[in-house]
């Protein structure tokens, strides 16, 4: 983990460089697929649905979360990106809810700069680190 200094251009620079982008996607999604069969699954999307740890924390603390409503969140997650509601997830369904996601955290952060811990291999330490390339060229 690090610590980060970001703001919405951050985000929106790294989802409209569709370049670094797809290659970004493309690799974690691969990664994901276990089975290598082109699309995800939900036991295959869970652990990075859990990374989010969206229910596990408590303003810093761990608290121990209602297992019902961490699977109610995590299977709500997955139908965000399940498009199609065929039971798994493409590709391109991958790379559009995570670009939906990516904007919609964007318009959430605003102009001004803000100061994230960002896990090494997150959708928002690459997008950090494309900004740091592109500034020191």
């Amino acid at each position: 983990m690090s610590v980060e200094m970001m703001d919405s251009a951050t985000i929106v620079g790294f989802v409209e460089d569709e370049e670094v982008f797809d290659a970004f996607i493309g690799d974690h999604f691969s990664r994901l697929d276990v089975d290598c069969d082109g699309r995800l699954s939900y036991v295959e999307m869970l652990r990075d649905l859990q990374g989010l740890r969206v229910l596990e924390t408590h303003f810093g603390v761990d608290v121990k979360p209602d297992p019902d409503e961490v699977a109610s969140l995590y299977g709500s997650l997955f139908v965000q990106f399940d498009h199609d509601a065929n039971g798994s997830v493409d590709l391109e369904e991958f790379k559009a809810e995570t670009r939906r996601m990516m904007l919609a955290m964007a318009d959430d952060l605003g102009s001004l700069p803000v100061q994230m811990v960002l896990e090494e291999d997150s959708f928002l330490k690459k997008a950090v680190e494309r900004e740091l390339i592109k500034v020191a060229a």
